[in-house]
């Protein structure tokens, strides 16, 4: 049993965090209170277009970082379970709002089993974050005519008036 309790477990939170949301916050401090370390692994979806890059996602997440002192960040290319080696890693965080979620994150626990023999172990989304989603915090700001209001209950200050920047979305009377 003392050889169990000393043991430092490292876990891995991964994401596109494109933007990061107050639901990734939520999971990232209930995480840190989980394991010894944790990584905020920033990886790249093949699946969807990103709208920040992997630095500027970093940057956007950093300053919320800054309250746990056994979480750091870090971007990376390719595989999840080569990333988690590479941090020294044993446990893969991942945050589930849903059925679906849990549907496609138990195939991709399984599979990171197998190949990678890394555990997974999922945090269940605050009620508060069911429906937190960086596609719809997006679509809602397009499709909301740019009014960043809409979006500042979903993500931190500094995410919301970068993601204003980015889809600069011009107003109705402006013709240019």
């Amino acid at each position: 049993m003392a050889d169990t309790e000393s043991k430092r477990i490292v876990a891995v939170f991964q994401g596109s965090f494109d933007p990061v949301t107050f639901g990734h916050l939520d999971v990232i401090r209930r995480a840190a209170k989980l394991f010894n370390e944790l990584v905020v692994g920033i990886g790249v979806n093949p699946d969807k277009a990103q709208l920040f890059t992997p630095e500027e996602r970093l940057a956007l997440l950093l300053p919320h970082l800054e309250e746990f002192p056994n979480v750091r960040a870090a971007t990376y290319d390719g595989l999840t379970i080569d990333f988690v080696r590479q941090c020294g890693a044993q446990v893969l965080v991942r945050g589930i709002r849903d059925m679906a979620d849990l549907h496609n994150e138990v195939q991709l626990a399984n599979l990171n089993q197998l190949i990678g023999n890394v555990e997974s172990v999922f945090i269940l989304s605050s009620d508060r974050h069911v429906m937190t989603s960086s596609t719809y915090i997006k679509q809602i700001y397009e499709m909301g005519g740019g009014d960043i209001s809409r979006i500042e209950q979903l993500v931190p200050p500094n995410v919301a008036t970068k993601l204003a920047e980015h889809l600069r979305i011009p107003p109705p009377n402006d013709k240019g």
